[in-house]
């Protein structure tokens, strides 16, 4: 008998297809909020707080509304 070999890319693909969906979106959830609170933190050192409050509403409404353009409008404006 041939001993059957598999692929590299095989053994990714059945190893993404073992992973726990929650654990992934744990993870993600986790990066994301992390990287939240960081630029959060950079807004409010670099802006007048007046304007970091807003933009940090827009920022959290952009992620509501699914809307990036929302935040990015927000920071091209002039003060």
């Amino acid at each position: 008998m041939q001993k059957q070999t598999r692929s590299l890319l095989q053994e990714l693909e059945a190893l993404g297809n073992n992973r726990d969906t929650t654990h992934i979106i744990e993870s993600r959830a986790h990066n994301i909020i992390t990287s939240a609170i960081n630029l959060l933190e950079l807004i409010n050192k670099h802006y007048p707080e007046e304007q970091a409050q807003l933009l940090e509403r827009k920022l959290l409404s952009a992620i509501k509304s699914k809307d990036q353009q929302r935040f990015v409008k927000s920071l091209r404006k002039k003060p």
